[in-house]
């Protein structure tokens, strides 16, 4: 049988999603724990890879198993065998023919940006802090030059083994609240640091460095070279994964 899980993580002390021959991977610390409750090896596949440091609140991942366990008993066992920052939010058997991949229709990011001129202790790993002022309505103006479908070579990190550097961002919005400036983005699909190079381009617009219409130069341009820095990877998250409906998985 095929079972999905939907995975809460904090990626502060892990180098990113996948398994690590040197240094240590999310995907490890849910193979052990599912090895335990499953009482045999078990491989996950995801949904999205994240990077070092950067957290989940809703990836999903599916794996194939013998053993016979209800929902509650997978997302219980699971969770009784991970540590503190990796949490099993739901699990459910699915068809044999889903995949927690290649079933997926979209991926939906947030990065989050603490604005203002005191640093903060307790939002040091979920927050990019920059004290420049930034303009939000400046940025959300700039990013809609990325609606539609773009080759986003220019935001595309150098070891990114991607096929293609063509993907479709279907909404991104930047919005501030308070001291706080929240970027959501969703796609198809995303390259290898697309959104941390994306979010680099627009703070520097948000500046003043730049005009809004430079991020359509950026694009259009297809260098990397040409873009702003990659933002920190700790102010993003992975929060949900869209499916179609006859998948049975319903976005979280």
């Amino acid at each position: 049988m095929r079972i999905a899980l939907g995975i809460e993580y904090d990626g502060t002390a892990y180098n990113g999603w996948q398994r690590q021959k040197t240094g240590l991977g999310v995907q490890q610390r849910l193979e052990e724990a599912l090895n335990r409750v499953a009482d045999h090896k078990v491989e996950v596949t995801c949904a999205g890879r994240t990077d070092t440091g950067v957290h989940a609140s809703g990836q999903v991942v599916h794996f194939d198993t013998p053993s016979s366990r209800d929902d509650r008993g997978w997302l219980l066992g699971a969770n009784s065998n991970l540590p503190d920052d990796i949490s099993v939010m739901w699990a459910r058997q699915v068809k044999d023919d889903f995949h927690a991949r290649f079933s997926a229709t979209g991926r939906n990011y947030r990065y989050r940006i603490l604005n203002r001129l005191e640093r903060s202790a307790l939002h040091r790993h979920r927050a990019w802090w920059i004290y420049r002022p930034l303009d939000a309505g400046r940025m959300h103006e700039a990013a809609q030059h990325l609606l539609g479908e773009h080759d986003f070579s220019a935001f595309r990190a150098a070891g990114c083994r991607a096929n293609t550097p063509h993907r479709n961002i279907t909404s991104i919005t930047i919005a501030r609240d308070g001291d706080w400036i929240t970027l959501k983005v969703s796609a198809n699909a995303f390259l290898q640091h697309m959104v941390r190079n994306i979010t680099g381009t627009l703070v520097e617009i948000g500046e003043g460095q730049q005009s809004s219409n430079w991020m359509a130069e950026v694009l259009q341009s297809l260098d990397r070279k040409r873009g702003g820095i990659a933002a920190p990877p700790h102010g993003l998250t992975l929060t949900s994964v869209d499916y179609p409906e006859s998948a049975g998985i319903m976005s979280q």
